[in-house]
Formats: structure tokens, C-alpha cells, sequence
């Protein structure tokens, strides 16, 4: 068990690190940093779901960006399956980004 639960935490680290790649168009901070992300869950033969939001539920992006994160994903190895959920509950604010989003913006 206790490798299986080294197995799923290496491959949310490689979810996360997949994740990183996706930038908002708009904004020069990936989508993990600027706190989009909500869950990452793995489950039983590497399904990994996702839950996220966008910075707007007007986002000129809003098919754009899920449909990418999903495809990065996929492409990382030992992934089986992908399902990337687009919530607005509860809704992005500033303080969901990180330190290091925030100092790139200039809000610190």
C-alpha cells in the first residue's frame, strides 16, 4: 500500500509539473501559480481528475485553457485517464495565487 501511495505522489508531481506549462493568455503566470487549480486527485490506474476554475466566467479563454491542462496531462507518462471539472464555486480571487504569482504580478 505504502508503494502505491509513493506511486500516486509521484505522479501528482508530474500532473502538477504538466500543469505548470499552462499559462491564462492574459496573464505571464501558469495556471497551477495562480491558484486555478483547485483538486488534483489520482485515482486506482492513474485517473486523474481535476477541478478548476478560471480567473472570470466571462474568460475569453474559458474552452481553451481546461482543453489544454487535460491535454498536458495526458501526455505525461503512466496517466491512464483524465477528467478536468470547470467550477466557478468558489470564485478566483487574488488570494488563491501564490507568492510567487503575486510578486510577478506586482501585488506584493
Amino acid at each position: 500500500m505504502e508503494n502505491q501511495n509513493q506511486q500516486e505522489a509521484d505522479l501528482k508531481e508530474k500532473v502538477i509539473a504538466a500543469i505548470k506549462t499552462v499559462y491564462d493568455p492574459e496573464i505571464p503566470v501558469d495556471v497551477y501559480e495562480l491558484g486555478l487549480i483547485y483538486e488534483i486527485s489520482i485515482f486506482p490506474v492513474n485517473n486523474v481528475f481535476v477541478s478548476m476554475t478560471l480567473t472570470s466566467p466571462s474568460c475569453p479563454s474559458a474552452e481553451a485553457i481546461p482543453s489544454e491542462v487535460k491535454a498536458k496531462i495526458e501526455e505525461v507518462e503512466g496517466v491512464n485517464d483524465v477528467e478536468v471539472e470547470l467550477t466557478f464555486d468558489p470564485p478566483f480571487t487574488q488570494d488563491m495565487m501564490s507568492e510567487a504569482a503575486k510578486l510577478e504580478l506586482g501585488f506584493m
